[in-house]
């Protein structure tokens, strides 16, 4: 037994060898536009749903996430912040989206994933994933309650239509909350109906020759 072990712990140290020698050669592939291998894929989004579900399970969701001014609310910050990365009902793709790795879901699509509740939404939107683009919205100084706000649209949102959408969004205070830069605390912020929506496509000034986002 003790010479299966020896011979195991050897194995194990020359795999750890030969891994960083090749990533002190520089053999990793970091290119977002090289995906991971379907083993590693797998194993990433396995730790990542074990480690998040970890840190949820003992949030409190709050019982008023259907209350109409939460559901309000959430729709002016989810077109500021998240529409050209997660998309809106009768958006297909995004510019910025097609170049992440990992893809972002479409939240504006039903889902029939165990994992998405309001509790992990609510826990990603605040402390973010790493090495996937979404960000720790809490560091911007986004308050609990605005993203509990925010969670509250994301659950209503693959019900609406693009006309729903639009005036979810009409109705709202747009982005507005007490981040970093002063919305919520002062600023003002656009009326509703007049910010500028994120996600429809609009003349810009960087021509790249795409497919007309």
């Amino acid at each position: 037994m003790r010479k299966i072990l020896l011979g195991a712990l050897g194995m194990l140290s020359l795999g750890i060898v030969a891994a960083a020698a090749l990533t002190q050669m520089g053999f990793p592939d970091f290119a977002a536009d090289s995906p991971h291998g379907p083993v590693l894929h797998r194993l990433i989004e396995w730790a990542r749903e074990r480690s998040v579900a970890r840190r949820t399970a003992d949030i409190a969701v709050p019982t008023d996430l259907a209350d109409a001014g939460r559901i309000r609310r959430g729709a002016g910050n989810y077109d500021a912040m998240c529409a050209g990365c997660h998309l809106v009902p009768g958006v297909e793709n995004s510019e910025i989206r097609k170049g992440l790795y990992p893809t972002p879901p479409n939240l504006a699509q039903p889902v029939a994933d165990s994992n998405a509740t309001d509790a992990r939404h609510f826990w990603i939107i605040k402390h973010g994933l790493k090495a996937s683009g979404m960000a720790a919205w809490s560091k911007a100084g986004m308050a609990d309650e605005s993203i509990w706000d925010l969670t509250a649209f994301i659950k209503t949102l693959p019900s609406l239509s693009p006309e729903e959408y639009r005036r979810q969004v009409e109705a709202s205070d747009g982005h507005s909350h007490a981040g970093m830069d002063g919305h919520g605390a002062g600023q003002e912020t656009a009326p509703a109906g007049e910010h500028e929506p994120h996600h429809e496509a609009k003349p810009h000034a960087h021509d790249h020759g795409g497919d007309g986002h």
